[in-house]
């Protein structure tokens, strides 16, 4: 079992790369995601799931009052949530009507990245 490992691809070659290179490196990674995440309560993680499960079902933006219809919230948290993740500019992003358009990591816009789900919805990715 080949366990802590990190290979790289070099030409034609694959070497180990030592865990001194790297280690460090994902420690820095897991902290920064950690601050970039920190403000995140479980409800806002409930909204930001929801929405990016429901994307590629309903297959246009998403409107708050959807959100909070179905997560049980009232619309005028999921209208703080939504603009909370909307201010931190990475999770999601709405539309001039407030409707959820892009939620990392899928959008209903039209991208040079078109997916297909295996349930067979399609989508792009954000």
């Amino acid at each position: 079992m080949v366990r802590n490992k990190l290979m790289a691809g070099i030409w034609r070659y694959i070497v180990g790369v030592p865990p001194f290179l790297w280690e460090k490196r994902i420690e820095k990674a897991v902290q920064r995601v950690k601050r970039a995440t920190g403000f995140m309560s479980a409800e806002h993680r409930l909204v930001h799931h929801f929405v990016v499960r429901e994307m590629p079902r309903v297959g246009r933006p998403i409107p708050a009052e959807l959100v909070a219809e179905n997560l049980g919230l009232t619309s005028e948290r999921v209208a703080e949530i939504l603009q909370d993740l909307e201010s931190h500019l990475t999770f999601l992003w709405r539309n001039s009507n407030g409707q959820v358009t892009w939620a990392y990591p899928v959008t209903v816009e039209k991208t040079p990245h078109a997916i297909t789900f295996p349930t067979g919805e399609r989508l792009y990715a954000a």
